[in-house]
């Protein structure tokens, strides 16, 4: 039955529709939905274009009437329950009212936020698929405090701004919605009018949890989370096999360059966890580390301007595909870092940038907002809403994807105020001096948080500088990092290998001085993706000479870095002498392991992992000075280098290297025991492509005296090698 009330709207009711008509009414939901009046309950509802609107309240359906041309209907209606019942020409379409609903979010909610402390911001803010008063639906919440309308809109009401204006939480200024009936896979942006009144472009979910695959760039529904995680195992282990004395050996990708399927097209997470995993697994790397995955506009940028810090790239599958990857690895017993990027974020109109008119996310003034090195704009790291959102951002991957570890990009710049800056164009600090506080603040903080919330996960910090106490817990005064890329030794030692042997001579220091501040941070040693690209070229090609001595160079390098103390980073590519410098849009030359060389160091880098792996000599003490000992250091004319690493309990290792193509025969070399000493490796060992000179696989040691050891081995040191010996 439908019934028809005369109703007769007053002049402030028709001037109060025409403002939602127009997008500019200040409180929709004062107005639109149920209320109670003089003439009773009156519901109103904004649908322009429809031909007829009415309220169904069980068996009996109101007639709500237009309010002249402004698309508003409204009517009487006597029951608190009612749906609607919109006539759009032929077709009907019936939903409950938005504008029914009470608030998304509780005062907790918004508390935490508001303190930049709620660590849950994933599965309150954004859009999540709900279930209100009995009715399916997706609640969205986004922060926007200085926004005149904030307006969800979508495919589902035609893009339009004035059809779903949202709630305002004066005191966050936080803007909500319940949109019954909605589900998941729903594509979304928000319409936001600036304070100025200035209608913005359409801006992406901040907190979105799905994208659109670029160049694309609409937020999308994420469906309830079902994945069934199966690691239990590793995450029993993963604490321990992350510590500082922990063998850390890890193969940093980026997942979209790494291989190609075989119609040439990017690899998805299915495809990485059956390719790369086995891979990864094989050749003994304790740990994959990812190239920021996180949604990023440009894929020229490689993930490192991302916009949607809480969303799995589309470009690789979906969100629960992604999780499927992570609990493969961890039961390949592979633990998993991502790069993450709190440093800055691109200035895209569908970002993060001028979000609600305002400098919102970042700074105002550009001598503190703009990075003119990457043409990015940097979070204002003085908002706790800002920092919380990283921090929360963080926890996500941690928390909800069961990620080990994120090594933080370039915390250098987030250190510095005149960060790659000339006088003039930074602010000092309220001391007056260079250090960004807040950064330092954002930084402890986030590594305080991931300690307590997430015990055993890592963080890895990028910087460059020689910034005290980076990997000092904070409450001794650092920052907390769990560990620090070496940066200072991967620019030594890669500008010794450089030289020609015939030089080598003369910068001999640059494979010793790391050892003079090797225990000043807990370190990572990294041959990253930074060393392959921008005309640096690859580590093949880096080094001087024909092919035979680029891979022995090679072979020798890395066995002294798998020896030196710190953990070990290897960029994808180097493990097979990759001659062309990296392209993000191709796949590694693996036509390469055709050839014996390049099979053969790829070989070496599996027993160099395994020897590591298996020695507690070469990982326990990394972080101890007692176990690492010069044995020679300053024979620079031969260019012979020989060390000891020692572990309290275990047999010791001995690393020799001889940086010249010169083989030096009966090399007297002191050392710490008397007996038989075995070579558990020579990198010239025809199995890795090389001359096969060595000592038939053992030595024994002489009574004579040499470099302050009572014993001593008489070696035959083969060219452009090492040896490795226990």
């Amino acid at each position: 039955m439908t019934l028809q009330h005369l109703y007769v709207p007053d002049a402030a009711e028709r001037a109060a529709a025409a403002l939602i008509a127009s997008g500019r009414h200040p409180d929709p939901f004062a107005f639109l939905g149920p209320h109670q009046t003089v003439h009773g309950r009156v519901v109103r509802s904004f649908q322009p274009g429809a031909a007829r609107v009415d309220a169904v309240c069980g068996e009996m359906t109101a007639a709500l009437m237009p309010i002249g041309e402004s698309g508003v209907f409204a009517g009487v209606v006597r029951d608190m329950a009612y749906r609607l019942r919109i006539h759009w020409g032929e077709t009907v379409q019936e939903t409950e009212d938005p504008y029914a609903f009470g608030p998304v979010l509780g005062d907790v909610d918004l508390h935490l936020f508001s303190e930049g402390a709620h660590w849950k911001l994933w599965e309150r803010f954004g859009a999540n698929v709900d279930r209100r008063d009995g009715v399916e639906g997706v609640r969205f919440a986004v922060w926007a405090p200085n926004a005149r309308r904030v307006s969800l809109v979508g495919d589902f009401n035609n893009w339009d701004g004035r059809r779903h204006p949202m709630r305002l939480r004066h005191a966050s200024g936080v803007w909500e919605i319940f949109l019954p009936r909605l589900a998941a896979g729903a594509r979304y942006k928000y319409e936001i009018v600036g304070p100025d009144g200035t209608v913005l472009p359409l801006k992406a979910d901040p907190i979105a949890r799905a994208t659109e695959r670029p160049p694309a760039n609409a937020s999308v529904v994420a469906p309830p989370w079902r994945f069934r995680w199966s690691d239990a195992d590793w995450r029993a282990r993963a604490a321990a096999a992350q510590s500082p004395s922990a063998p850390i050996s890890i193969y940093e990708v980026h997942a979209g360059s790494w291989m190609k399927d075989r119609g040439g097209g990017t690899l998805d997470w299915r495809g990485l966890s059956e390719r790369l995993i086995p891979y990864v697994a094989a050749l003994g790397f304790t740990h994959v580390e990812l190239l920021p995955i996180m949604e990023h506009p440009f894929g020229g940028s490689w993930g490192y301007q991302p916009l949607s810090q809480f969303a799995p790239s589309a470009r690789y599958g979906t969100a629960e595909e992604f999780a499927h990857f992570v609990d493969s690895c961890h039961r390949a017993g592979i633990g998993v870092i991502l790069d993450w990027v709190p440093a800055h974020f691109p200035s895209d109109a569908h970002g993060l940038a001028q979000f609600d008119g305002t400098a919102l996310y970042e700074h105002r003034d550009p001598r503190e907002g703009f990075h003119r090195d990457w043409n990015t704009l940097i979070y204002n790291l003085g908002r706790r809403e800002v920092q919380g959102f990283l921090i929360a951002s963080a926890l996500y991957w941690l928390e909800h994807f069961h990620i080990d570890g994120l090594r933080v990009d370039a915390v250098a710049s987030m250190l510095y105020r005149d960060y790659s800056r000339k006088p003039g164009e930074w602010i000092p600090n309220r001391h007056g001096g260079r250090e960004n506080l807040e950064a330092i603040d954002f930084l402890r903080r986030f590594n305080a948080v991931v300690r307590e919330r997430c015990p055993g996960a890592i963080t890895i910090a990028e910087e460059s500088t020689a910034w005290p106490g980076v990997s000092a817990p904070v409450e001794q005064g650092g920052l907390g990092f769990s560990f620090k890329w070496n940066m200072g030794w991967m620019h030594d030692t890669l500008a010794y290998v450089s030289h020609d042997p015939v030089y080598r001579r003369h910068h001999h220091n640059e494979l010793t001085f790391g050892m003079i501040y090797a225990y000043a941070e807990r370190f990572v040693l990294p041959l990253s993706h930074d060393e392959v690209v921008h005309g640096k070229g690859s580590l093949y090609g880096r080094v001087p000479g024909d092919e035979w001595r680029k891979l022995a160079t090679l072979r020798a390098y890395f066995a002294f870095m798998w020896t030196h103390p710190g953990k070990k980073l290897l960029f994808m590519g180097g493990e097979i002498g990759q001659r062309r410098e990296w392209n993000h849009d191709g796949e590694i030359d693996w036509g390469l392991l055709g050839e014996a060389g390049h099979a053969g160091l790829q070989r070496l880098v599996g027993d160099l992992n395994r020897l590591y792996a298996r020695e507690p000599a070469l990982h326990r003490s990394d972080s101890d000075p007692s176990g690492f000992r010069w044995l020679v250091a300053d024979d620079s004319a031969n260019s012979v280098f020989a060390f000891e690493r020692h572990s309290e309990g275990e047999r010791p290792v001995l690393i020799v290297l001889n940086m010249t193509p010169v083989p030096r025969a009966d090399y007297r070399l002191g050392v710490s025991r008397a007996g038989r000493w075995s070579e558990l490796i020579n990198t010239d060992s025809g199995l890795y492509g090389g001359s096969n000179l060595g000592n038939a696989g053992r030595v024994e040691s002489d009574d004579v005296w040499a470099h302050g050891q009572r014993q001593s081995l008489s070696l035959l040191l083969p060219p452009l090698a090492a040896l490795v010996l226990a």
